[in-house]
């Protein structure tokens, strides 16, 4: 049941997001349409709550409940990044807006940018850890939490490989190629400077 709700919480995420752009760039309706995104963290509270109830009444902690924990951790890292930059692109594409400005793609911004996208990730470990120990306190009984536990270790290992991913770009940083525009390289200077 569990999976079957992340599945929905997952599909009404995308279906409120669109929804929400609808309504303030075609529809011209901008209210409504923030009032739609601004409902995207009930699914999460939804899915926090069934998946709280689940356990209470008795149900055995499996990986449906480590993935729900992950889940609502991932949306808290990374959902406002991925509305901010969604709204930027609809925006520009339906209401004339100029075109979001995307990631630094050279030298030290672009190690910086991958750095905040990491806190995130950071983020998301730390809250999804949270909610596995708060479930394991609930159940109570060492041995039905073992699943939980593992779940941990899966969020911080995803932490950690993405820290390393990130690390590199601060030791081999991408160096603009000599035939970029000028802007381009001036861009990424400036950023660098910064």
């Amino acid at each position: 049941m569990i999976a079957v709700l992340i599945a929905a919480c997952e599909i009404g995420f995308w279906v409120l997001l669109a929804a929400g752009l609808a309504c303030r760039y075609l529809l011209r309706m901008p209210r409504v349409g923030l009032a739609l995104l601004l409902c995207e963290p009930l699914l999460e509270v939804v899915l926090l709550v069934v998946t709280a109830l689940d356990l209470k009444n008795g149900a055995e902690p499996n990986w449906t409940h480590g993935l729900a924990a992950l889940y609502i951790g991932y949306t808290v890292g990374h959902g406002h990044r991925t509305v901010k930059w969604l709204d930027g692109h609809a925006a520009h594409r339906l209401a004339g807006a100029p075109r979001p400005q995307g990631p630094p793609r050279y030298g030290l911004a672009r190690a910086r940018h991958e750095t905040r996208v990491w806190l995130g990730t950071l983020l998301g470990a730390a809250v999804a850890t949270a909610l596995l120990q708060i479930a394991v306190w609930y159940v109570g009984d060492a041995s039905r939490t073992t699943s939980l536990e593992d779940w941990r270790l899966i969020a911080w290992r995803a932490a950690g490989i993405h820290a390393l991913v990130t690390l590199t770009y601060w030791i081999w940083p991408k160096k603009a190629p000599a035939g970029a525009p000028e802007a381009e390289r001036d861009a990424g200077r400036e950023k660098a400077s910064r």
